[in-house]
């Protein structure tokens, strides 16, 4: 299999990939896939090792690097904050170096993006941003490539996402718009996306003829929408707010009733976990629209492509 060449040496948010990358990256990760499910060996990372951090838990994150990294016959290293120095007195900047020196790649999901930016800018290897607080690429990447596998295309359809204008909404609007799709971002007022990514995306939308609305409307978010999205209204680190976060959000939940204002055969996403019951109610998660698992095993797929393109 040829590995797609990347021109960025990090994943820092989907605006280090051009379209043409992104497209190469789910073309290469429909093949890993096609692979891995007929038990073909793909070790294209034979020997190559994978420093994680993590300063926030996760389960996808987590499951889905360390066994693509085993599939593509490479090492997993799981470094929890409690594992490493950082925090402890040790910069990221020296972190960064001496990671540099033992692994080929770093994953780091945390809280601040400043700190992805500053353990990129000092590392000589790649580093990819498993998530932070402004940005989580991979979602976006592996849930777009989860319409990529049932789409002729992105022009002409569009993505709606209701609920918080957080990290994963971000990293939806940039992608969207860099592949030609139309995106609606309805969110209550004050939890609407930040200003700076929206001006992204719609320089982007610019350039690819695609669409983006923020709005606190749901009706007109979801109206002719063929995949409806979500995610938790509280975030980790955001448990202090959960009682107000559950007050002002209630009316910004997937449901039956909501789903049947899109367009027929509208398909429902989630990112995982998901507060059954809060943000989606329980019939439409289990319902055959919902194709939140196969977002979720997707990630296993986009990321050992972008490992093998950063790492290979």
């Amino acid at each position: 299999m040829k590995i797609p060449v990347l021109s960025s040496k990090d994943l820092l948010t989907v605006m280090s990939l051009s379209r043409k990358e992104i497209i190469s990256l789910f073309d290469f990760a429909a093949k890993l896939k096609k692979a891995q499910k007929s038990g073909k060996p793909h070790r294209l990372l034979e020997g190559k090792t994978l420093a994680m951090i993590f300063e926030k838990t996760s389960t996808r994150t987590r499951v889905s690097f360390e066994i693509g990294m085993y599939q593509l016959g490479g090492y997993a290293l799981f470094l929890s904050h409690n594992d490493i120095q950082i925090g402890r007195g040790e910069t990221i900047s020296d972190t960064a170096r001496v990671l540099s020196r033992y692994a080929d790649g770093i994953m780091i999901r945390t809280f601040s993006h400043d700190k992805v930016i500053e353990l990129a800018r000092n590392a000589d290897i790649p580093v990819i941003n498993g998530l932070s607080d402004l940005f989580h690429p991979c979602q976006a990447l592996s849930d777009l490539f989860t319409i990529y596998e049932r789409e002729p295309g992105f022009a002409g359809r569009k993505l709606a996402y209701v609920g918080d204008g957080n990290n994963v909404a971000h990293s939806l609007m940039l992608c969207s718009a860099m592949l030609g799709m139309d995106i609606a971002v309805a969110t209550p007022k004050n939890y609407q996306p930040d200003r700076e990514v929206v001006s992204m995306a719609f320089r982007l939308c610019a350039e690819s003829g695609s669409h983006v609305t923020v709005t606190t409307d749901i009706k007109m978010a979801v109206e002719n929408a063929d995949y409806l999205y979500t995610d938790v209204w509280t975030s980790m680190g955001q448990e202090r707010e959960a009682e107000k976060r559950r007050r002002v959000f209630r009316d910004y939940k997937i449901t039956r009733a909501l789903l049947s204002k899109c367009a027929d055969g509208c398909r429902v996403m989630h990112c995982l976990p998901a507060h059954r019951g809060e943000e989606i109610e329980d019939e439409v998660l289990d319902s055959d629209v919902a194709i939140v698992f196969d977002q979720a095993e997707n990630r296993l797929h986009v990321q050992k492509a972008l490992l093998c393109a950063l790492m290979g």
